[in-house]
Order: C-alpha cells, then structure tokens, then sequence
C-alpha cells in the first residue's frame, strides 16, 4: 500500500491501538501513539493525535486523557467489562457440550474484547480450570442444522449414537436415521437438548445434541405444533430428572426441614409443600419416574422418602434392593 493510503487510515490504527494496548492501569501517551504509527509507516504529530482523539471521543469512544508526566489515554469502558468477560469464559469453560478445541477458540476470541494485558488475565483463568469436555467437535454444526430447521418449519433427520465400555461411538437402531420435528434447543445439566415431536410415537422426546450425527433438513413440514406450544420448558425440566424419559406421574414426598431449599431447587418455588405435625415437609410434585429419579432419593438418604403413589414406592425399595444385591 501507498504511503498516502496508510496515512488515510491513521485514526483507525489509533483506535486499535487504544482498544488493544489501553485500560485504566495501562495508558497511552501521544509519544507512544506516534510510535505505534510508525510501524505502520504513518508519520504523525502532536497535534495531529490530539485532534483525531478529540474525533474519536465525538464518534463515541470513552477515551479519558490523564495529566501529568505519566499521564495518557485509555479506553475507559468497552461492550463488555472483565468482570462480565471473566464470567462468559467461565460459563465456556464450565460448559460440557463444548470441546476443549472451541472452548480456547472462543474464548480467544473473547480475549480481543478487551485489552491485552486483560486478555492474559482471562487466559490465565482458563488455565486454572479442569473441567471434562465433549469431545464431538460437529455440535457447532448439529445445533446450526437444527435452528436452520425450525426456521424454515421442516423436520431433520439424524444418526444418534451412545458410547460403548471401549470408549467408541455406537450407532443407535444399527445407524438408522432418526426423523422429527424439531421445536426447541435447551441446556439441561451441561448439555445442550433438542426437544422434537416424534410423529410415529406421537410423543414429545429429547436428544443429546452432541450425539447427533450427519444432521440434515427434509422437505417435509413439522408436525405437532399444538403439542409443542402447550408445552411448559420450565416444567418439563423440572420433572424429567438427567432428562431421562419415564412414565410422567404426581408423586407426594415427605422430607425433613432442611431439605426444603433442596426440593425448591429441584422443583421450583410453585411446587406444592407444606409442613407435617410432626415437623417434617410434604411435597406434590410431577415427575418423570425413572431411574435418575431414584438415584436423586437415594442421594438424600433417610431423610426423603416417597408417600404416594404405592406401585412407586415399591418399585423404588426394588431398585434399592437390587442394588444391595449387587454388592453382595
């Protein structure tokens, strides 16, 4: 490029030198503005840099000057502050449907939202954090497959596969592809769901995201928009335990005081309680009664037991003493 032509750009540079290279404990002097534009073969003066921050600061920029002999410019607030960025790259991190792979990916990009020396704040926090990842890179491009889908009203078809003890991918009905309606993506215990209307069983189910495999759109219209838009998202989370499917039923519980916030949190605040005479809680709620609901009881111990309905009680104490009779 021309001389002239990087000249033209002068102002640009100087708004990335601030965005990438300032922040309030490190600011930029005319001296080092000058100097960061030489690189890029401009020659600039003074009062060149003070008229085009004075632009910069009428085009919207937060660019606070500060006196003095170390004084400087820096970009005083951006999109989003650390805090807020410490907290996305968190929620990446924590993130199981996301491979390791795009984790560092998005959070380097996350990174150039702010300055660099805050930058190396965030990937030293990504560091300190262990945490199991998915490991199929292609949800990026499920999750895709499946809004384009909703958008243009027509099902997806899909392979779906489950992991065998030797670690490898098995495919589910010998890699027949599953075909529905899909309606809604949801994040239910770090995974990432879609809720779709099979039309051969007339039921609502849910699938793993990143157990989907070769997804792709059909010309055939979605079905069961009447049953998809009567259903409760927020309910039907909170009943289906691990989003585990089982027979969909109100079941009483009685638990100790202590346990109240625990079945608040499972529940929701609308379930309905009430205290006992002798001191202890019961609860009503709907549930999908399944194994992962019984390994939920079995993880509060004594202090939770089920009242009705009986088949329910009963099949939970067999599922305990099953599990007796395996360690014997």
């Amino acid at each position: 490029m021309s001389k002239s032509y990087h000249q033209k750009l002068k102002i640009l540079y100087i708004a990335r030198m601030l965005l990438e290279k300032s922040d309030e404990e490190h600011l930029l002097s005319t001296k080092d503005l000058i100097a960061g534009l030489s690189e890029y073969g401009i020659l600039a003066e003074r009062k060149s840099i003070y008229a085009d921050i004075e632009a910069l600061i009428e085009f919207g920029m937060d660019i606070v000057k500060e006196e003095g002999r170390l004084g400087g410019y820096y970009i005083a607030s951006r999109q989003f502050e650390l805090p807020e960025l410490k907290l996305l790259v968190d929620s990446v991190q924590a993130s199981k449907f996301i491979t390791g792979k795009k984790s560092r990916e998005l959070i380097g990009k996350l990174e150039t939202l702010t300055s660099h020396a805050n930058g190396g704040k965030l990937h030293r926090q990504v560091v300190v954090a262990n945490r199991n990842k998915a490991i199929n890179e292609s949800i990026y491009y499920n999750v895709d497959a499946v809004y384009t889908a909703m958008n243009e009203n027509v099902q997806i078809r899909f392979q779906y596969f489950s992991w065998t003890p030797d670690k490898k991918m098995e495919l589910r009905k010998n890699g027949e592809f599953y075909q529905v309606s899909p309606w809604y993506l949801t994040w239910e215990d770090e995974n990432y769901y879609l809720i779709a209307y099979d039309g051969k069983a007339e039921v609502m189910k849910h699938y793993r995201v990143d157990k989907m495999l070769k997804p792709g759109n059909t010309k055939e219209k979605r079905q069961g928009r009447e049953l998809a838009e009567s259903l409760d998202l927020a309910a039907y989370a909170k009943k289906t335990f691990g989003m585990f499917a089982g027979n969909e039923m109100t079941v009483v519980l009685e638990c100790s005081q202590e346990l109240a916030g625990v079945c608040i949190d499972r529940f929701g605040t609308d379930v309905a309680m009430r205290r006992t005479r002798e001191g202890r809680i019961r609860l009503r709620a709907d549930v999908a009664v399944s194994p992962q609901f019984y390994g939920w009881l079995a993880g509060l111990g004594d202090r939770i037991k089920i009242i009705s309905p009986e088949h329910v009680k009963d099949a939970y104490r067999q599922w305990l003493q099953n599990i007796i009779r395996s360690l014997e």
